[in-house]
């Protein structure tokens, strides 16, 4: 496993920066698995395993550090862009293009594989391979390397 972060060092991440973090049932039966206010953070109950909530905890904690005031309501351009570079902090806290050259190393290839070596759930990949290509475009050079983002290739330079 390449976990840069594991959920136990988010937590601690969290209490470290005095931002609190509870699981509650108010959440259940809802589309929100998370929500970030005033240095608390509120994860849903539904939560099953420690992969999403690790990468819902990631992206409230994306919101601790770039986010200003309430941004709930999404029709509003300033908060949709508040909201992507929360989401953003959590990609790069919890793969970066650093996480992509190390799948590539290991030899994982396929979506499944990736996130599970990175330790977050396919959806949150995806969703942060898409928002890179957004950022970057087709591709990207970085550190010896050429990362593809669709589909994902991994090439070395020499």
């Amino acid at each position: 496993m390449f976990y840069l972060t594991d959920y136990e060092m988010l937590l601690d991440s969290a209490d470290s920066q005095d931002v609190t973090v509870d699981e509650t049932s108010h959440f259940c039966g809802t589309q929100i698995k998370g929500l970030y206010l005033d240095n608390h953070i509120a994860l849903s109950k539904d939560l099953r395993s420690d992969t999403q909530k690790r990468c819902i905890l990631a992206e409230e904690l994306g919101h601790y550090h770039t986010t200003v005031g309430d941004i709930i309501d999404q029709s509003s351009d300033s908060n949709r862009k508040q909201e992507l570079r929360a989401r953003l902090w959590s990609y790069n806290k919890l793969i970066g293009l650093h996480g992509i050259i190390s799948c590539h190393k290991a030899h994982y290839t396929t979506s499944y594989e990736m996130a599970d070596y990175l330790g977050v759930t396919e959806e949150f990949l995806q969703e942060a391979l898409q928002c890179y290509r957004s950022k970057y475009g087709i591709c990207v050079q970085y550190d010896n390397y050429v990362i593809y983002f669709d589909p994902i290739v991994v090439l070395e330079l020499i």
